[in-house]
């Protein structure tokens, strides 16, 4: 393709052929089900560690009711954040399926 009017260079310039863009990457770092599986780990962990708390204090191996009381709340807010994803994913998920093709 000539160009008239039109110095060598830009014409040499749009006479190179442009490299086809990349095709995307997949995404580093863990995928959403790994983050998933890692927050509930993480909640379960939080909540085996809230209940031997109470079982130690329970039985007098401790006497620290506020640490006790500090992780049973850890757990009920791990739980309560774990309960919301879901509800929210449930909805999304009513909501796709609930679309007009």
């Amino acid at each position: 393709m000539a160009l008239t009017g039109v110095s060598p260079a830009v014409s040499a310039l749009h006479a190179v052929d442009r490299p086809a863009p990349a095709a995307p990457t997949a995404p580093e770092g863990p995928s959403f089900s790994a983050r998933m599986g890692q927050a509930f780990d993480s909640v379960n962990t939080q909540q085996l560690r809230a209940s031997a708390a109470a079982r130690d204090f329970e039985t007098g191996r401790t006497d620290d009711l506020v640490s006790v009381m500090v992780e049973q709340q850890i757990s009920s807010l791990g739980f309560e954040m774990t309960k919301q994803v879901r509800n929210r994913a449930l909805s999304a998920y009513r909501d796709i399926m609930n679309m007009p093709v």
